[in-house]
C-alpha cells in the first residue's frame, strides 16, 4: 500500500482527509505544532513551513517513512515546497501541491467546512474525489459545480 504524509496532522482537515484516504493509502501525519507527549509517537515532528530547513526535514521524514506522497496543508508549507518539488521527485516522492507559477494564480480557501467536496490531484489525475475536467493541477482543491473555477484548500 502506498504511503502519504499529511502535514498539520492534528487539524480537523487532515483527520477528514485521513478518513477518506485510509482505504487506499497508509496515512501518516506530520506537524510543527506542539503536542502532548502521549501523542508524539503518532506524528512526525517537522519545523514550520517558513523555517529554512523545512523542505530538508520533511524530505528526511518522507525517506525514513518510505512515503510515496507528501500533502502539505499549510500555505507557507505549500509556498516553500512548490519550489522544492524536483528535489523530492529525485527520491521518488511526489509533493502534492501546485507549482509556483500555478500557486500565484489560485484562489486559496482556508479551513473549508466538512460538507465541501475535495479533489486531491496529481498532475490532473485524481487521487481522491472526481477528477476536475481539463486541469493538470496538483494539490488539494475544491471546484465549483462546472469545474470552471477551483480553489486551493489549506488549513
Amino acid at each position: 500500500m502506498e504511503k502519504i504524509i499529511i502535514t498539520f496532522g492534528t487539524r480537523p482537515l487532515a483527520q477528514r482527509l485521513s478518513n477518506l484516504l485510509q482505504d487506499t493509502y497508509e496515512v501518516l501525519f506530520a506537524t510543527s505544532e506542539d503536542l502532548p507527549s502521549f501523542l508524539g509517537s503518532r506524528y512526525g515532528k517537522i519545523p514550520t513551513g517558513v523555517n529554512p530547513t523545512f523542505a530538508h526535514e520533511l524530505l528526511k521524514l518522507g525517506l525514513d517513512q518510505e512515503a510515496n506522497y507528501i500533502l502539505p496543508l499549510g500555505l507557507a508549507e505549500i509556498q516553500t515546497l512548490s519550489d522544492s518539488k524536483i528535489l523530492f521527485e529525485e527520491y521518488g516522492i511526489q509533493v502534492l501541491c501546485p507549482d509556483r507559477n500555478d500557486l500565484e494564480t489560485l484562489f486559496v480557501l482556508e479551513n473549508p467546512n466538512a460538507q465541501l467536496g475535495m479533489h486531491l490531484l496529481n498532475k490532473g489525475e485524481s487521487l481522491l474525489g472526481e477528477p476536475i475536467p481539463e486541469t493538470v493541477l496538483t494539490g488539494l482543491f475544491a471546484a465549483d459545480d462546472d469545474g470552471d473555477s477551483v480553489a486551493l484548500i489549506t488549513v
